[in-house]
């Protein structure tokens, strides 16, 4: 793995982690500081399974 693939690969799981982080918010009925910090936190390991996902069958 070179720089170029780790930028890569970390700009991919902030994507997905704003992605996901994004529809928590929308789904939520009352944003307080807690379901901000409990999103954020699904959202990030949610986005590193679905990097390691997509990774793994495209490497099939």
């Amino acid at each position: 793995m070179n720089r170029r693939t780790t930028l890569l690969d970390a700009g991919e799981i902030v994507a997905w982690w704003a992605v996901l982080a994004l529809l928590w918010l929308v789904f939520i009925s009352a944003v307080t500081t807690l379901e901000l910090v409990v999103g954020a936190s699904a959202a990030l390991v949610a986005a590193v399974a679905a990097w390691g996902a997509r990774r793994a069958v495209s490497r099939w």
